[in-house]
């Protein structure tokens, strides 16, 4: 059993800003497009239009190359106890991306999403000794047992958009984010991507607890 007081191995803390442009945050959804059309070209599934002999026009998707590797990384769990660490850095830095691109949406940074750079978005978690730390069975159980985070994270979620119009109209009239609003929101993301690191990433045994902090 894990310590209670040990941190949790997947961690998430945005900096928060003393002020953030007026102008920048008014038209954050236009800014945001192309980034966001980047981040969907790395996240959607894949979908393929052919033409069959009937002269029918067929529609196919596939899963995302994420999706894959969840389903490749569970796999390799389950029948060789490894984590390839190419894998998992390559989940961590897609996630990390995506945290940055969501902080910008979110009003958290006036900062453009860098693909590389860390900013002012500090995700990370820890690269498991899979041997020593993971249970071979878990993967095939963990989607299901986070499942009271699903719907808890969908009643959170809903107070963070309803956060964020406040927080957009506070930057408009004040230049600043309200801090306790600022706090929730990225609590809400903190605990999702602890979450993910659990369920989707494979990354820890221990459970997510039911905490903004």
């Amino acid at each position: 059993m894990a310590d209670k007081n040990q941190a949790y191995p997947a961690s998430l803390d945005i900096d928060y800003p003393a002020k953030l442009d007026r102008v920048s945050s008014f038209f954050r959804i236009v800014w945001s497009l192309p980034i966001l059309v980047i981040m969907g070209l790395l996240t959607s599934s894949e979908v393929s239009t052919y033409t069959d002999q009937a002269g029918n026009v067929v529609t196919q998707g596939g899963g995302s190359f994420a999706g894959a590797l969840f389903m490749a990384t569970a796999l390799m769990i389950l029948f060789r106890q490894r984590y390839p660490k190419w894998w998992f850095t390559f989940n961590l830095e897609l996630n990390r991306f995506s945290m940055r691109v969501g902080a910008y949406l979110f009003l958290l940074t006036d900062v453009y999403p860098s693909t590389e750079d860390e900013q002012s978005v500090h995700l990370n978690a820890t690269y498991p000794d899979v041997k020593q730390e993971l249970s071979r069975w878990m993967p095939l159980f963990k989607w299901f047992l986070a499942i009271p985070h699903y719907f808890v994270l969908g009643v959170l979620a809903i107070g963070a958009a309803v956060a964020t119009i406040i927080a957009w109209f506070s930057i408009l009239f004040t230049g600043t984010y309200p801090k306790g609003l600022f706090d929730y929101v990225v609590g809400v993301g903190r605990w999702s991507w602890r979450v993910t690191a659990y369920a989707f990433l494979l990354t820890t045994d221990q459970y997510p607890p039911f905490s903004l902090k």
